[in-house]
């Protein structure tokens, strides 16, 4: 089976030696990237079981896995670590992320070409079996886990209502966060 937490084989080798150290703080791996460019950045995407992050969750993990990272010694080059949430529009790495976030729409990419197209947006509808199922214009299609190149939850008002929801504040809305920023603005030109 392909792995979306880590594509290449060395995001595969990385993430063998940062996995266990992310799950023993009791997070779940995301993803993991070797970045290049100027400079070298290793991404690292973790969550709490539950799906939370904090920034001094981030904060830990970026603690230990540097501790190991330096033991280990698996990048040769400099390089700057950076650990983070998902995300409200995170990847989707895992089969039980297409499952958890059934009824989010989505955009998902294909190595192969499926029908004629790579790419497919559309609601999630969960999995069954080794395929994810995508509900788009013609209908539910179910594609491999394995053909899949690249997933990620489509931002907008529904996520972030589900996001909200699951965080605890189901009656929060980003048109309450809109309202609240325009009186904050309107009462910062009357004083």
């Amino acid at each position: 089976m392909i792995d979306l937490v880590a594509r290449t084989s060395v995001d595969r080798r990385l993430a063998g030696v940062i996995a266990p150290v992310v799950e023993d703080l009791g997070f779940e791996l995301v993803r993991v990237r070797l970045l290049s460019g100027k400079s070298r950045t290793l991404q690292i995407m973790a969550e709490r079981p539950d799906g939370g992050m904090e920034v001094d969750d981030c904060a830990a993990i970026s603690t230990a896995v540097s501790a190991t990272l330096d033991v280990e010694d698996p990048i040769e080059d400099a390089y700057t670590l950076e650990v983070s949430s998902p995300g409200i529009d995170r990847p989707l790495t895992r089969m039980k992320d297409f499952s958890a976030w059934s009824g989010c729409e989505a955009k998902l990419e294909t190595s192969e070409l499926i029908d004629g197209r790579k790419r497919f947006r559309g609601m999630l509808h969960g999995v069954e079996e080794d395929e994810v199922l995508v509900e788009v214009d013609e209908g539910i299609v179910g594609l491999k886990f394995d053909w899949l190149s690249d997933a990620r939850l489509v931002l907008n008002d529904d996520l972030v209502r589900a996001s909200l929801k699951a965080r605890g504040n189901p009656d929060r809305t980003p048109r309450a966060d809109i309202d609240d920023a325009e009186e904050n603005m309107d009462a910062d030109k009357e004083a």
